[in-house]
């Protein structure tokens, strides 16, 4: 990023006149490149028992593509979710796929990306509302968990939602609250649901201008009127095409050892597809098992890209590793690094959106909400929310309420990880010092012969030309790893 961000901005801008990109994702990438370096600040921690000093950079809090931010937020809100919000009942993941046509709207339109939500969480917690009627529980009430996930395996701006419902609903029982499991659900239930949530989504559409399919209405795009730039690249994204360099409008470059493509693979069970909708809702984790849990939850949070999946080839190029091999046995897609930057860029939420969205009992003004939180759960020393005592916590932070995390804590919980160790005596290390003075914070860095700038970026130039490299265009985009 350092060696191409320029460039990258300078090419953007050319798209539009040199409009250029939004503020904000200009200013998400240029607080990534300061992200863990020691001449921004740091935290210093210190050894109880031989005085080692260890210093720790800031970082960047950056909501669109950092991997070590979004690993942190990943880890502190799957931890609050499991710790303070769901009770001790059964959870089911489902998982609403949207149309191609919906998935650029909705990547700027967050008031509309709600809207949609409603809709399918209306449907959702209807359904089990009215399932629990049959059953007798009178006035039923659900609760759910939306996480707005912006992108696809392959780095493609793919808007859908990963909603972790309560698989039954509350009903009062006298002063108190009880909780009336769901039946078992199967295909034919959630192809009911999906169809409900289609229904809904129909007048939705139409009162925000969007397409919903049928062609009745004139598709708007807010986004082109606002953030013309950023939306050429996440219309390419949506594509899987590329907007900037000399490979523009043609598809992402592919590679793998190509098979003939076969017939798509039919449904899973509690799997439905409508019209370019798509709903599943096979995964249910039980009332006792907090740990898969939290790994369900983790896997909604997570960043767009781990750092691991990336690599760079011979020719210069980044090569991103899919999670699982494509129909026509793609393994690995490959960028350019300003097509991975713009990759990124289109990735990147506007500010002050939420993406993280709290449904029926979990609301905020819930009013069971509180009784909600809190069933089945009885005060446990050795539950992973309790306090650990002064010997394993010595810096003293409590942890009693669900936000803010400790550090250590999380790299504990996520990687079994003991980072306040010392690495010289086995004692323990605290917290004693914040610097971000920038005279401290130089003399400090001077005095352990540490550098003291934050890398900046480096000016823009034209891509260099690859000797060898293969040709690409829109009929040629698909390499074999080994010709052989």
């Amino acid at each position: 990023m350092r060696e191409h961000f320029e460039t990258f901005r300078t090419q953007a801008a050319n798209l539009r006149n040199g409009e250029g990109l939004p503020s904000f994702v200009e200013q998400e990438f240029r607080d990534f490149l300061r992200c863990g370096a020691l001449g921004g600040g740091f935290a210093r921690f210190r050894c109880t028992g031989c005085g080692f000093d260890r210093l720790v950079p800031f970082s960047c809090h950056g909501r669109g593509f950092c991997p070590s931010c979004g690993g942190r937020r990943m880890a502190e809100r799957a931890a609050h979710l499991v710790d303070h919000v769901f009770p001790r009942v059964p959870v089911r993941q489902w998982v609403l796929s949207l149309p191609h046509r919906l998935r650029y709207r909705l990547a700027w339109d967050h008031d509309l990306c709600r809207a949609v939500v409603g809709c399918a969480l209306r449907a959702i917690l209807g359904f089990l509302r009215r399932r629990a009627g049959d059953a007798g529980v009178r006035d039923g009430r659900g609760g759910a968990v939306t996480i707005v996930q912006r992108f696809g395996g392959a780095l493609n701006t793919n808007i859908h939602f990963h909603t972790l419902a309560m698989d039954g609903v509350f009903a009062k029982d006298g002063d108190t609250v009880r909780f009336h499991p769901s039946e078992s659900l199967d295909a034919a239930d959630v192809d009911e649901i999906l169809a409900t949530i289609t229904a809904y989504l129909r007048p939705v559409l139409a009162r925000h201008g969007a397409d919903a399919g049928d062609g009745t209405v004139e598709p708007a795009d807010p986004g082109t009127e606002e953030a013309p730039v950023w939306a050429g690249l996440t219309a390419a994204a949506v594509q899987g095409r590329v907007a900037l360099g000399p490979h523009a409008g043609a598809r992402v470059r592919r590679h793998g050892v190509h098979v003939t493509r076969t017939e798509p693979p039919g449904l899973r069970p509690c799997h439905a597809r409508h019209n370019g909708f798509d709903l599943h809702a096979g995964v249910w984790v039980p009332a006792e098992d907090r740990d898969r849990l939290e790994r369900i939850a983790r896997y909604a949070l997570r960043p767009p890209v781990a750092q691991e999946r990336l690599d760079w080839t011979d020719e210069g190029h980044v090569r991103l590793e899919l999670r699982h091999p494509w129909s026509d046995g793609t393994t690995h897609l490959v960028f350019d690094p300003v097509e991975l930057l713009e990759r990124l860029a289109a990735l990147t939420p506007r500010p002050r959106i939420h993406l993280l969205l709290y449904h029926g009992v979990f609301a905020p003004r819930a009013a069971w909400r509180t009784r909600v939180v809190q069933y089945g759960k009885t005060p446990d020393p050795t539950a992973r929310d309790a306090h650990e005592g002064a010997e394993e916590h010595p810096d003293g932070m409590d942890r009693s309420h669900g936000h803010n995390y400790p550090w250590a804590e999380l790299m504990r919980r996520s990687l079994g990880l003991n980072v306040l160790a010392c690495p010289r005596c086995g004692g323990r290390l605290r917290l004693i010092a914040l610097i971000d003075d920038p005279a401290v914070v130089r003399r400090v860095l001077q005095h352990l012969d540490l550098p003291t700038e934050v890398p900046e970026a480096r000016p823009a130039r034209a891509p260099p030309l690859l000797a060898g490299a293969p040709r690409h265009d829109a009929a040629d985009e698909f390499y074999v790893d080994d010709p052989a």
